[in-house]
């Protein structure tokens, strides 16, 4: 981890560059796979699960028997804590739903807008170096309870061609029953262009890897909608001198270990408490089963020494993290001064994985910056919004005048005929 002492506003943007985001060397192949997967359907996916993934599949459809059989494998406890994390993030969620109010915006014209659900949304769910079974809560329940009509989910094989019981567990809570053994590049072109045996989808969730990403980038261009722009994770953490050394560090290393290319910062204005936190950080490094990745995320990682909690704000809301922990003394009032983030955790008691599993919150965020201008996904991410007006006959005679001197200021006459008819 790099230490920064009282840098200058104009050092910020180099020591808050993220780890390469750019896709343009994957951009060529990934039109190639699209491209076959538009033109062959199932046996382009076939082809590319073999080479990609290291298995044959004759049949991608995950059946109702192995949903059953998965759920049976579950340990209790486990099925216990997915359990009562999908009733809270049910909970979070149901409370977004807001009823639509008809407005009269003056006498005779009524307006409103009503959310209607997307009808058929892809979930994909990373299943590589680690199963993400929390994803499919994270997704699949704002989903159902927007209304979406048909939820599909892709999620990669292992190299017995079987999905983790997990991830299929957490998808029979959220009742999602149509499942396809496909990962990567692939299931992004299976769900945005359809196939044989899958139709195509409206708008496509969830995170993968730069492969992934990239692929999701380019449908986006033209075939399909997706979630939001997403890059590596990573964690901001504002903290002074009550902050816990070691819940930083273990915060810090949350992350770290979801990807080499991961992202972790600490501002602070106590250098002691940096020095601690990488103390411990080592300590605690030791004892991680994936402590390569972690590490190597630490090299982009950085710790800044500020002034002051003014100063700490700015940095963060310049930042936009995707996480960002306070651990100060007056946390809450600090957070409320964060404009740019993800998600915000509170307090010394508020670890990040309490996001990525079970407080409620969504754990599907913007990530590389987007925070400025994305929020994570909530329910309105699985809706539309359609407008509606009605105007009656007074109405008209009111506001047709209005229609006609604009519309004849924009040179626009048949806009301003549609109102001067009504009118007569």
């Amino acid at each position: 981890m790099q230490i920064y002492r009282y840098p200058l506003f104009k050092s910020w943007p180099d020591i808050t560059r993220r780890p390469s985001a750019d896709y343009s060397d994957k951009v060529e192949t990934v039109r190639e796979v699209m491209s076959k997967i538009r033109e062959e359907g199932d046996a382009a996916i076939r082809e590319y699960t073999n080479q990609f993934d290291h298995v044959d599949i004759a049949d991608f459809t995950v059946t109702a028997d192995e949903i059953k059989a998965a759920v049976r494998k579950i340990d209790p406890e486990l099925k216990n804590a997915i359990t009562i994390a999908a009733r809270n993030i049910d909970t979070f969620h149901v409370a977004q739903k807001v009823p639509h109010r008809v407005i009269e915006t003056m006498p005779g014209v009524k307006c409103w807008q009503k959310s209607v659900p997307i009808n058929r949304v892809g979930l994909y769910i990373p299943g590589g170096s680690a199963p993400l079974f929390s994803t499919v809560l994270m997704l699949g329940i704002p989903a159902m309870i927007a209304g979406c009509r048909n939820v599909i989910l892709c999620t990669p094989p292992d190299h017995n061609g079987e999905i983790h019981p997990a991830i299929l567990f957490a998808a029979s809570i959220c009742h999602i029953t149509e499942i396809y053994k496909i990962g990567g590049m692939q299931a992004i072109g299976a769900m945005a262009y359809g196939t044989e045996s899958i139709q195509k989808v409206d708008k496509i969730f969830g995170p993968g890897n730069s492969w992934v990403t990239a692929a999701k980038q380019f449908v986006a261009m033209s075939d399909c909608a997706i979630d939001m722009p997403a890059g590596p994770s990573e964690v901001a953490v504002m903290a002074d001198e009550t902050a816990d050394p070691a819940f930083v560090a273990a915060d810090l290393l949350s992350q770290a270990e979801h990807g080499p290319d991961s992202q972790v910062i600490l501002v602070t204005t106590n250098e002691k408490l940096i020095h601690n936190v990488i103390k411990v950080m080592g300590q605690q490094l030791k004892e991680l089963p994936r402590a390569t990745t972690a590490a190597k995320a630490l090299d982009n990682s950085r710790a800044i020494l500020v002034d002051d909690a003014e100063e700490m704000v700015s940095l963060i809301n310049y930042y936009a993290p995707e996480h960002l922990i306070i651990a100060t003394k007056d946390a809450a009032v600090l957070a409320e001064r964060i404009t740019n983030a993800g998600s915000v955790f509170i307090g010394n008691y508020s670890p990040e994985s309490a996001g990525d599993y079970a407080s409620g919150t969504n754990h599907t965020l913007p990530t590389n910056g987007w925070a400025k201008s994305f929020s994570g996904i909530g329910l309105d991410s699985f809706c539309k919004k359609i407008t509606f007006q009605e105007i009656t006959h007074e109405g008209i005679m009111l506001l047709g005048p209005v229609i006609e001197q604009m519309a004849e200021a924009e040179q626009l006459f048949a806009h301003k005929n549609a109102a001067t008819l009504r009118m007569r």
